[in-house]
C-alpha cells in the first residue's frame, strides 16, 4: 500500500468527521463506518429533495380539492373548468387563494362550472 500524507489524511478524516456530526453511535468518529454513512445520508438527501416536491404537489391538490367540495364541486371537474377558461394557475396558487382569498376562489369556481356546463351542452344537429 502506498504512503500517504499524514497531514492531507488527517484533513480529509476531519473534514468527514466535521460532516458527519450528529450521526449516531460509530457512525460519526469511525472513519470507515462514517464514510459509508455519509455516502447513504447523500444518496437519501439527493432522493427526498425529489420527494418533497411530490409531497407538496399531494398537499396542494387535496387543499383544493377540499375547497372545491365545500362548493359542491370536484376537484377534477374544477381543474377541467378552469382548463376550459384559459385559467392558468397552478396548485400551489389555488391553495394559496384557497386558504387565504375565499372570495376569490369562489369567483374561479363560478367561471371553472360555467366552462363545464357550456362544454357539457349539446350542439343542435345541422341538417
Amino acid at each position: 500500500m502506498r504512503a500517504g500524507s499524514p497531514k492531507v489524511q488527517a484533513a480529509r478524516r476531519k473534514r468527514t468527521r466535521k460532516l458527519t456530526k450528529g450521526f449516531r453511535a460509530s457512525r460519526h468518529n469511525l472513519f470507515r463506518m462514517a464514510i459509508v454513512t455519509l455516502i447513504r445520508s447523500r444518496v437519501y438527501a439527493f432522493r427526498d429533495r425529489k420527494a418533497k416536491k411530490r409531497q407538496y404537489r399531494r398537499m396542494w391538490i387535496v387543499r383544493v380539492n377540499a375547497a372545491c367540495r365545500m362548493r359542491e364541486m370536484r376537484y377534477s371537474e374544477f381543474i377541467h373548468g378552469l382548463q376550459l377558461s384559459f385559467i392558468s394557475l397552478d396548485r400551489k396558487s389555488l391553495s394559496e387563494i384557497a386558504i387565504h382569498d375565499p372570495g376569490t376562489f369562489d369567483k374561479l369556481v363560478e367561471i371553472a362550472k360555467k366552462a363545464v356546463a357550456a362544454a357539457k351542452k349539446p350542439e343542435p344537429a345541422k341538417k
